[in-house]
């Protein structure tokens, strides 16, 4: 069910923006590195802006709970790219209003763009994972079917095998977010194929694929967050993304009300948008190598791709070790 939760601001006479999330905001994942920018917004006394959340995959509801709700706000900005297909239709519904997709690609008129480019990092881990397997077999694991999450997938796979050719990658969507059971069914069908390192793009359903993991004693890369930090026994390392950043531009911008005209691209080349974070345990050599693709992406020498067409991994019942 939709929630609105208002953020603090001393200054009443702000702009009002929402800033919408699908699921839950304290996802320990991509939303909540969204949300730590709308709060770092907050404290700037951008806007006086409200956290809507607790909305499930589906276009016709979004839309019509965003549309019941646009007349009590100023602009909008959207976290994830679910948001190219709802955020063209809203604002088209409100064309006077100003909108944001962060994560998105879809742009218009009243409709912003901000792409920060978790694909660079996710070249980066699928280096890593080809540097590191012992098993010859890496997984990667995602939810949704959107554009950030299908570029970070063909960048890992990728990085893999511009790393390693020999290495297998066993590429899945297993089309939740945010439900556990299915990403730990859906991790441990990796691990039985033979995966002994696992990169993950997922929201509140990490843990379920941190469950597979550990109990079989195999590593995973982690994204959006520094899970190293937070389970350095189960990640070998994670890709960074300062969703963070892109949010808090996307509502300076939204707030201002001065829309760039085309997508932005926050990545590399710009600035320290993303980044590889290395568990201890990573031999120097090999984040040495690590070191030397990140430099490569932004100096322009490698170019990470936005499209697989190769085969898709289906999951069986058992579990299996590493």
């Amino acid at each position: 069910m939709m929630r609105i939760s208002p953020l603090a601001s001393e200054k009443s006479a702000l702009p009002q923006i929402a800033v919408v999330v699908i699921g839950e905001a304290e996802d320990a994942g991509f939303n909540a590195s969204g949300l730590a920018g709308a709060r770092e917004a907050a404290r700037a006394g951008t806007a006086q802006l409200s956290i809507i959340d607790g909305l499930a995959y589906d276009t016709a509801e979004i839309l019509e709970n965003l549309d019941r709700i646009m007349p009590d706000f100023d602009g909008l900005v959207f976290i994830g790219g679910q948001g190219d297909r709802v955020m063209p239709v809203l604002a088209l519904d409100w064309p006077e209003k100003p909108f944001a997709i962060v994560q998105g690609h879809a742009h218009g008129q009243n409709l912003a763009s901000y792409d920060v480019a978790q694909e660079h990092s996710a070249y980066l881990a699928g280096c890593l994972a080809a540097l590191m397997t012992r098993t010859g077999t890496v997984g990667h694991l995602s939810g949704h079917r959107v554009r950030p999450g299908m570029k970070g997938r063909a960048a890992f796979v990728q990085g893999v095998r511009e790393t390693d050719p020999s290495v297998t990658v066993l590429t899945a969507f297993c089309g939740s977010q945010d439900d556990n059971a299915i990403t730990r069914r859906w991790a441990d069908a990796e691990i039985r194929a033979g995966a002994d390192i696992i990169f993950t793009m997922l929201n509140g359903a990490r843990q379920g694929a941190i469950d597979a993991c550990r109990a079989a004693g195999c590593r995973q890369i982690g994204n959006a967050l520094d899970w190293t930090a937070l389970a350095p026994d189960v990640f070998v390392a994670s890709a960074l993304a300062r969703i963070d950043l892109g949010v808090e531009r996307a509502i300076t911008d939204v707030a201002a009300g001065r829309l760039p005209q085309q997508p932005v691209l926050l990545g590399l080349p710009e600035d320290d948008y993303v980044a590889l974070a290395l568990g201890a345990d990573v031999p120097q050599a090999v984040a040495g190598r690590v070191a030397a693709a990140a430099e490569g992406i932004r100096k322009g020498q490698i170019i990470v791709r936005e499209t697989y067409e190769g085969a898709e991994f289906e999951p069986e019942s058992e579990t299996g070790q590493c």
